[in-house]
């Protein structure tokens, strides 16, 4: 549904405070918010882990340099000002005075440019800090990151979950950092600190009484419970239990809550995500290594099924790496609509032919906790797949590490996912793609997939600062990867946050939940 009177209201409020002016009257101080998240985190790092199970605690535990507004324009963060040079070739950071961290110590631009760097060498959106050559730090207070190249999406990049300022005297102790002890206990530098972690069970975070922005956060607590079934979160929600759902996407739920009594339901919050749910192919070896064998398997799939029988029409079809919302959208891009005398052909030509009432069989993962966008379109490919002679096996992973943990390793034939754009092709697109991504980390490029063509295209496109040219570019891109098919892009999702009518400030901008909630708080007393 379109946004509500009340999230406007908040939004109006968000910005009032943004401008120096003091909250609404309706504000209370104070309060625990509970929020109910159906992704289980293997740990609450996010410059070495992305999605959504550690970028929403993750975000409130650490604050980074810059963060987005609703209207895509950056806002000051821990950095109060920043400036480019004249050549594009370096950004300065003014960090703001008297930032410390949860224990104590000082926030320095030695810690930023700690962050950059640990971010550079562990992410998997191994493109977002690329270019970044070095980090100079005259001063405490000042970080210098120099360029290589121009770089289209840096400011984004410092926002939100994609660059958290994480402490050099904890993290540079020499240990590896994507395995470091601290991060399931991290020392942040945000809104709220951690106070347990119980993995898959419940994340709960305080107040952090020396947060650099006065006054903030509102909340007294957020407490994050890690459901693993929607039946329950919904039932959480309707009791009363739980106070927000963020990336609700089900269209059982979004109607359910909809209709409650006293809560609220808005799709906003999402504009930077462009999440696509898609079918990946390990293209190491077997049957899914020929490339008409994966044309095959994309003629054979109805996505309008999909969408509007499976997800009830709350889906749109998705047919390109980059959201058909984007201006880098091509729609020239191969459909493979639904087709299955030409499945049939292809899969003849790859030389697969009918043995009995099978060609060859293969195996396709889900990731758990969504049965509406995923495991339901796992299913469907049994008998979908099977009405061309492959044979499917569904197989199940207890839990969100457990499947991601597979898909890293390349333990997978086949496999449903959930992958963001992230506002820039450069941070979200171009990690699926490139050569040099092929790597043991989940949402990078896990499929394998390598053309020299299509690397040289997206190092071309992440230094091209003028729009048209970069479209051209992205153009191109979609058109290769179009006809090689790594990934088959199946639908959006439909993002949508139910919350409490009572909460002020629900977040709207464009990272939504996965940016501090320090501004939200209860018009009521709780």
């Amino acid at each position: 549904m379109s946004i509500t009177r009340r999230t406007l209201i908040a939004t109006a409020a968000s910005l009032a405070l943004a401008m120096g002016l003091q909250p609404a009257a309706a504000q209370t101080p104070g309060g625990d918010l509970v929020m109910i998240s159906t992704q289980t985190p293997r740990h609450l790092n996010p410059t070495v882990q992305s999605g959504i199970a550690t970028a929403v605690p993750g975000t409130q535990i650490f604050a980074s340099p810059l963060r987005m507004d609703e209207n895509w324009q950056p806002q000051p963060y821990l950095a109060k000002s920043w400036e480019w040079a004249d050549d594009g070739l370096s950004l300065t950071l003014h960090l703001v005075e008297g930032a410390r961290f949860h224990d104590g110590e000082p926030i320095t631009s030695a810690d930023v440019a700690f962050s950059i760097e640990t971010i550079k060498a562990n992410h998997p959106f191994k493109t977002m800090f690329a270019p970044v050559e070095s980090i100079e730090t005259p001063d405490d207070l000042t970080a210098v990151i120099r360029l290589s190249q121009p770089h289209p999406a840096l400011i984004l990049a410092l926002s939100g979950a994609l660059c958290p300022i994480i402490p050099e005297h904890v993290y540079g102790d020499g240990q590896d950092v994507a395995s470091h002890p601290a991060n399931a206990a991290p020392v942040g530098s945000g809104p709220f600190k951690l106070e347990s972690f119980a993995p898959g069970e419940q994340i709960t975070l305080v107040k952090n009484e020396d947060f650099f922005i006065e006054g903030r956060p509102y909340l007294d607590r957020i407490i994050i419970r890690l459901v693993r079934d929607t039946s329950a979160a919904l039932l959480s929600m309707e009791a009363g239990d739980a106070d927000i759902f963020p990336f609700l996407t089900t269209s059982q739920g979004i109607s359910r809550l909809t209709d409650a009594d006293g809560i609220e339901v808005t799709d906003q919050g999402y504009a930077a995500v462009g999440p696509i749910n898609w079918l990946a192919f390990n293209m190491r070896s077997g049957p899914l290594a020929e490339k008409k064998v994966r044309q095959a398997i994309g003629y054979a799939i109805d996505r309008n099924f999909v969408t509007k029988a499976l997800m009830r029409g709350v889906s749109a079809p998705q047919r390109s790496p980059i959201v058909e919302s984007s201006p880098f959208f091509n729609a020239d891009i191969p459909a493979y609509d639904f087709d299955l005398d030409k499945a049939n052909a292809l899969l003849d030509e790859a030389g697969f032919p009918m043995q009995g009432d099978q060609r060859f069989a293969l195996t396709v993962d889900y990731i758990p906790g969504n049965d509406e966008q995923q495991r339901n379109v796992a299913e469907y490919l049994r008998s979908a797949l099977g009405k061309v002679g492959i044979g499917i096996e569904v197989r199940t992973s207890a839990d969100f590490p457990t499947w991601a943990q597979r898909v890293a390793a390349g333990d997978f034939e086949m496999t449903m996912d959930s992958v963001f754009n992230w506002g820039d092709p450069v941070i979200g697109v171009h990690r699926t793609y490139l050569t040099d991504n092929i790597r043991p980390v989940i949402w990078s490029n896990t499929q394998g997939y390598s053309n020299p063509k299509v690397d040289e295209i997206l190092a071309a496109a992440a230094v091209e600062l003028d729009e048209a040219k970069r479209k051209a570019l992205y153009d191109e891109f979609q058109m290769i990867v179009g006809e090689d098919l790594p990934v088959y892009w199946i639908n959006t999702l439909p993002y949508h946050t139910a919350y409490d009518a009572r909460l002020g400030n629900v977040p709207v901008s464009i990272w939504g939940p996965m940016q501090s909630m320090d501004e939200v708080y209860w018009t009521e007393a709780r």
